[in-house]
């Protein structure tokens, strides 16, 4: 019953917007309603908030992700690009200040 418990909050709330406060509370009011012990709401939030940072961390990642394949698709430059553009820039400048 706990683990439906569990996947009910992560599914009915968005698992990835969860806040520490608002686990602690949720896990509060499941207590109550479920006659948890204080050790298995421990958990529960532990449990819970473990979750949380790993989909946090994933949506990060997955927009991360799609951001670079935009950029990618519309031609624009990486900041390495950039650099190495720069650093290419200079050494000819260097090499004509030489020379003159």
């Amino acid at each position: 019953m706990l683990d439906l418990m569990k996947k009910g909050i992560l599914i009915g709330i968005g698992v990835a917007s969860l806040t520490k406060d608002r686990v602690e509370e949720l896990v509060e009011k499941i207590a109550e309603e479920s006659k948890l012990s204080e050790e298995e709401g421990r958990k529960l939030v532990k449990e819970l908030l473990e979750k949380s940072e790993e989909a946090r961390k994933e949506f990060q990642d997955q927009v991360g992700k799609r951001v670079k394949e935009a950029l990618n698709a519309m031609d624009i430059p990486s900041r390495e690009e950039l650099q190495n553009l720069k650093a290419r820039i200079e050494k000819l400048e260097g090499q004509t200040s030489v020379e003159e």
